[in-house]
C-alpha cells in the first residue's frame, strides 16, 4: 500500500429524520420529509461541500417498531443513492442490502449499475437481517439462526464478488471498423455451484472506474468479524467505549493479515452519533429537549429491544439485570446476546454499561441508534475523532446527526475545519472514486489474476 499522509474517512449516515428518535416531531423538516428526495440531496451536497466519503444509507426489509409512534418506513437505497449520485460530483454513495433476502445475481446487478452511475462511488453495505419482521415479509414463519444467516452470506459475497469480476478491465475492444465489440475470451462465467446459489454468469455490467464497487461489511459477531476480515473493504462498527474500540481494531487487522491481506486494505469506521452546540451547554440543551420530547419510557424500550429482555424488567434507576443478561443463549465475547438479535448493539450496550456501572437511565441517555453518542461543542467533536484516530481505534467515522439537515451542516461546517487545521482530514478531494477517497486501491479482476497465472505457469 502507498503510504500517503493518514487522514480519517467520514461518512454521514441519513437515518430517517435523524439519529434521536425524536427528530421528526423538533419540526426542522416535515413528518415525511424522509419520502422526499429533496431532502436526501440536501444533506449530500452539505456533505459533498465538507469533502466528506460518502453517504451511508441503512436499510431493512420491514416495517419496525410501532407506526403510531413515528416513521418507520425507507426508500429503497439504490434509487435513493443513484438520484444523489447525479446530483454530486465527489461524494460516495453507500447502500444497504441484505444477504438474507435478496438474490446475488440481481444485487451484484443493482450495485455494479450504480457504480457506473456515480463513476466509480458505489459500495454495497453487506448485512444480514436478524429478527421475524422481515422473514414474515419473505414466506418464512422466523429468522433464520446467526450460524445459518452467515453462512448464507459467505456465500452471497462470494457471489457478488466473482459476477462484479466477470468482466476483466480490458473486455471491451469497441473497434467500429471491425466490428469487434468485446473479447469473447475475458468475459467469464462464474460457474458457481454452492450449497445455498447456484449462478452461472457473466454479470450484464462491465467493471468500472474503482474495478468494482466497495464492500463494506456491517456485523461485529464471530460470523461478522470473520467476513469482514477476509472480504470487506471497510466495516461499519459499534463499539462504544475506546478500550473495546482498540481491541476491535487489532482483532480485524490481524484477522485480515492472516487472510494475506495488508492491514491498510480494510478501513475500521465506528459509528458516531452527535449532539453539536456553538458550546457544550447549548449542545445539552438541545440534547435534553429531544429527550424530553421522546420520554423516558420510550429511551428505555430502545435499550430493552437491544438487550433481548422486556422493558418491564428493566428498572431506570438500578444497574442492568445482570442475571437476566446471563440467562439469555449465546455467548459472545465472554457475554450473551441473543440467537437471532445483532451481536453489535448488544455488545455497544452491554460493554458501556458494565465499564460504567451505568443504571439503565444513563445508558438510555448515553446510546443513539445503537452507536456511541457524543454531546459538546464543534471542538469537543474533533477532540473525540482525533482522539480515536490517533490511538489506532479507527481509521474513521460514519456520522449520525441528531437531526437533518442541521446536525448534517453544522459537523460539515465547523467541525471538520477544524480536523482540516489539524492534517486530519482532506481540505480537498484528491481522487474522483469512493476507492480513492478511502485509499483503497483498485482491485485487478480475479479472472485476470488467474489469466496473468496460468499464463506464468506455461512461460
Amino acid at each position: 500500500m502507498a503510504h500517503a499522509p493518514r487522514r480519517m474517512s467520514i461518512g454521514m449516515n441519513i437515518l430517517g429524520h435523524g439519529g434521536h428518535a425524536s427528530a421528526w416531531r423538533y419540526g426542522e423538516v416535515s413528518p415525511t420529509a424522509h419520502l422526499d428526495i429533496g431532502y436526501y440531496l440536501e444533506i449530500a451536497r452539505i456533505s459533498e461541500r465538507g469533502k466528506l466519503d460518502a453517504i451511508f444509507l441503512a436499510d431493512g426489509p420491514a416495517v419496525i417498531g410501532d407506526v403510531s409512534r413515528g416513521p418507520t418506513g425507507r426508500l429503497e437505497p439504490t434509487i435513493v443513492l443513484t438520484a444523489i449520485a447525479l446530483a454530486t460530483e465527489r461524494l460516495g454513495v453507500i447502500a444497504t442490502a441484505s444477504t438474507s433476502y435478496n438474490d446475488p445475481y440481481n444485487l451484484a446487478r443493482r450495485i455494479a449499475s450504480l457504480d457506473h452511475v456515480s463513476r466509480g462511488r458505489a459500495a454495497w453495505n453487506a448485512v444480514t437481517t436478524a429478527g421475524d419482521a422481515a422473514a414474515l415479509n419473505f414466506g418464512l414463519k422466523g429468522a433464520p439462526v446467526h450460524a445459518d444467516r452467515y453462512a448464507r452470506a459467505e456465500e452471497f459475497v462470494d457471489v457478488v464478488t466473482q459476477l462484479w469480476d466477470s468482466w476483466e478491465d480490458d473486455a471491451i475492444v469497441g473497434d467500429r471498423a471491425s466490428g469487434h465489440y468485446a473479447h469473447a475470451d475475458k468475459v467469464h462465467a462464474i460457474d458457481h455451484e454452492g450449497r445455498h446459489f447456484c449462478v452461472k454468469g457473466p454479470l450484464t455490467v462491465p467493471r468500472s472506474a474503482q474495478g468494482r464497487p466497495v464492500l463494506v461489511q456491517a456485523g461485529a459477531s464471530e460470523g461478522g468479524k470473520a467476513l469482514a476480515a477476509r472480504s470487506a473493504d471497510a466495516v461499519f462498527t459499534t463499539q462504544t467505549t475506546l478500550p473495546d474500540a482498540l481491541a476491535f481494531y487489532a482483532e480485524i487487522k490481524n484477522r485480515a493479515r492472516a487472510f494475506g491481506r495488508h492491514p491498510d486494505s480494510i478501513k475500521i469506521m465506528p459509528g458516531l452519533s452527535t449532539v453539536i452546540g456553538s458550546t457544550e451547554a447549548e449542545a445539552k440543551r438541545r440534547a435534553q429537549e429531544l429527550d424530553e420530547i421522546q420520554g423516558l419510557d420510550a429511551r428505555i424500550e430502545q435499550v430493552a429491544q437491544r438487550i433481548g429482555i422486556p422493558a418491564s424488567e428493566l428498572d431506570p434507576d438500578k444497574p442492568l439485570p445482570w442475571d437476566r443478561i446471563g440467562d439469555l443463549n449465546l455467548t459472545m465475547d465472554g457475554l450473551r446476546s441473543t440467537e437471532r438479535g445483532s451481536h453489535g448493539f448488544f455488545a455497544a450496550q452491554i460493554n458501556l454499561a458494565r465499564r460504567e456501572n451505568l443504571t439503565v437511565r444513563e445508558l438510555a441517555g448515553r446510546i443513539r441508534s445503537g452507536h456511541r453518542l457524543v454531546v459538546g461543542s464543534a471542538e469537543q467533536i474533533a477532540d473525540t475523532l482525533a482522539e480515536w484516530f490517533l490511538a489506532g481505534a479507527a481509521d474513521g467515522f460514519n456520522i449520525m446527526p441528531d437531526m437533518f439537515p442541521s446536525g448534517a451542516r453544522i459537523f460539515c461546517e465547523e467541525v471538520v475545519p477544524l480536523l482540516q487545521r489539524r492534517g486530519l482530514f482532506r481540505t480537498e478531494y484528491e481522487g474522483t472514486t469512493l476507492r480513492e477517497h478511502l485509499g483503497l486501491e483498485r482491485p485487478e479482476s480475479v479472472f485476470a489474476l488467474r489469466r496473468g497465472e496460468r499464463a506464468a505457469a506455461a512461460g
